[in-house]
């Protein structure tokens, strides 16, 4: 892949997304999408995400996040960041 194939975009999402497997879901679909980032939880019971890839693997791990049987997506906030280089794997962080 060439490097500017890729993007980097940081999420916030809202709704029923705690206690509901949501990051692991996340770990898995990004590592079987070679997506690398991060996910953790927020005190505030949304969960943030950084990934980078290709823009239609990332389109598919929301969309298995969004079709994922106990995770309610209802609001999400993103935006684009600058790629980062040498990023390797996809971790889940936090509390």
């Amino acid at each position: 892949m060439l490097m500017g194939d890729k993007v980097r975009k940081h999420f916030y999402f809202s709704g029923r997304v705690q206690e509901v497997g949501f990051r692991y879901q996340a770990k898995y679909a990004a590592d079987e999408l070679n997506l690398t980032g991060w996910v953790c939880n927020l005190y505030d019971g949304r969960v943030e995400m950084e990934v980078q890839g290709r823009d239609p693997a990332i389109d598919r791990l929301l969309g298995r996040l969004y079709s994922a049987k106990w995770i309610r997506i209802t609001d999400i906030e993103m935006k684009v960041l600058p790629v980062k280089q040498g990023e390797k794997g996809f971790r889940v962080r936090g509390y």
